[in-house]
């Protein structure tokens, strides 16, 4: 039996001769297979470009969605702290505000604002193992110690709805405008070089400035001595007391009564002082206590 072939002629469109191309049935369908396989892979390959153009769109995508959340995160991140740093300045401030009050020591106010822990009827559990992130354990953080602080104001409201007059006599500002240059605590005394213990703050100031009655009271002692100078004590009753020292001149008489705010006396340099200054003091039954508690000027 003849072998059946195929011809394949080509036609020039210019001048020239015909062509003839002779191809057996098996060479055909080999031709056929090759062309049919490579036809196949192309169609693999283009299928799996536009799924893979697909992909990288959607890569590019979450890419660009997975950077725009962490700098979200980070803005979170910085208001959060900045957050916690307000609450506690804040938490600073209603401790002061405590012991000015004089409802509590500075001891015991440490943990101020931070809650007790006891749940409510009915509220949910967290399993023990449960993996929490951080910045979530910082926020509850910061929203539990900011509810322990609402919770302690609220207290004091109602303290000082009832004890005008107690507000009116507990110091609470600065006896005079100038800057602290010296804390409470144990220092190096400027004239001898030798450690000594100040007993209250001292704030320069320009030479005549005012002195103010940091509280309402009484002017219990007018006196002169080789330390303080010229000095003021107030009396504000319960057993408080404010002192004064280096003054220029008085502004009062022992005896008279005073309020806050008032005009006591003229920032000097008497006494030992290496500039124009105040020395303040604030005692409680005639021991001196910080006075930056009983300043709630910011």
């Amino acid at each position: 039996m003849a072998k059946k072939h195929y011809s394949i002629i080509i036609v020039p469109h210019h001048k020239g001769s015909s062509k003839k191309i002779t191809l057996t049935e098996k060479r055909v369908k080999i031709l056929v297979g090759v062309f049919s396989f490579l036809f196949l892979l192309l169609t693999v390959f283009l299928i799996d470009y536009f799924t893979m153009n697909v992909t990288r769109q959607k890569y590019r995508a979450l890419s660009d969605e997975n950077a725009a959340q962490k700098q979200t995160i980070a803005q979170y991140k910085i208001a959060l702290n900045k957050l916690r740093s307000d609450i506690n300045n804040f938490e600073e401030y209603a401790k002061k505000i405590n012991i000015w009050a004089g409802l509590q020591s500075p001891e015991v106010l440490r943990e101020l604002g931070v809650g007790g822990g006891a749940r409510e009827e009915g509220q949910q559990v967290s399993p023990p193992n449960f993996p929490q992130d951080p910045g979530l354990r910082n926020a509850e953080s910061i929203s539990q110690k900011a509810k322990g602080i609402d919770k302690n104001l609220n207290t004091l409201v109602h303290f000082f709805e009832d004890k005008s007059l107690t507000m009116a006599t507990t110091p609470s500002i600065w006896p005079t405008n100038g800057w602290m240059t010296s804390d409470m605590g144990n220092r190096i005394d400027p004239f001898t070089g030798k450690e000594e213990y100040h007993y209250g703050i001292d704030i320069a100031a320009s030479f005549g400035s005012p002195i103010y009655a940091t509280a309402d009271g009484w002017v219990f002692k007018i006196k002169n001595e080789k330390t303080g100078g010229n000095v003021i004590i107030l009396n504000h009753g319960g057993g408080m007391t404010t002192v004064y020292c280096h003054l220029s001149k008085f502004n009062v008489k022992v005896g008279q009564r005073v309020k806050r705010w008032d005009v006591i006396g003229f920032v000097g340099q008497t006494g030992k002082a290496l500039g124009p200054h105040v020395h303040y003091e604030v005692r409680i039954n005639g021991k001196a206590v910080n006075p930056d508690h009983y300043i709630l000027e910011e």
